[in-house]
């Protein structure tokens, strides 16, 4: 018989993948950025133009950048830990789920117990 079973994917940290990490957060920040530009000009674009209340308008553009200005205080906070992250240190990427094999006579505990597949700058370096 065949299970389904989590499986944690974890990358170990060295310089290349500390620079691809610190390139993905600047970019996604300033993805982040951009958007909040882009909501404040269509605030202003539909206060001049719209026939909604302005003050509906402005609640529904606060809620919306602030969520993104949010998301930028974290990335920033995620740069920060970056930085002081020592290099050989495991960094959980996300978990996939692994097809396990469970036959009559198989300990229970060896087949429930937590797997790791590890990664060192995208190359599979150990399975656990």
């Amino acid at each position: 018989m065949k299970i389904i079973q989590t499986v944690e994917v974890k990358q170990i940290v060295t310089e290349k993948s500390k620079q691809v990490l610190q390139e993905t957060f600047m970019a996604r920040k300033q993805q982040l950025q951009r958007e909040c530009d882009q909501l404040r000009f269509e605030q202003k674009r539909l206060e001049k133009t719209s026939k909604h209340s302005p003050n509906l308008l402005k609640q529904y553009f606060t809620k919306e950048i602030d969520a993104r200005l949010e998301k930028i205080k974290l990335l920033d906070f995620q740069l920060e830990q970056l930085h002081i992250l020592p290099l050989g240190s495991e960094l959980k990427e996300r978990d996939v789920q692994a097809l396990i094999e469970v036959n009559v006579g198989d300990r229970w505990e060896d087949i429930t117990a937590k797997r790791a597949i590890i990664i060192e700058d995208g190359i599979v370096k150990e399975i656990r």
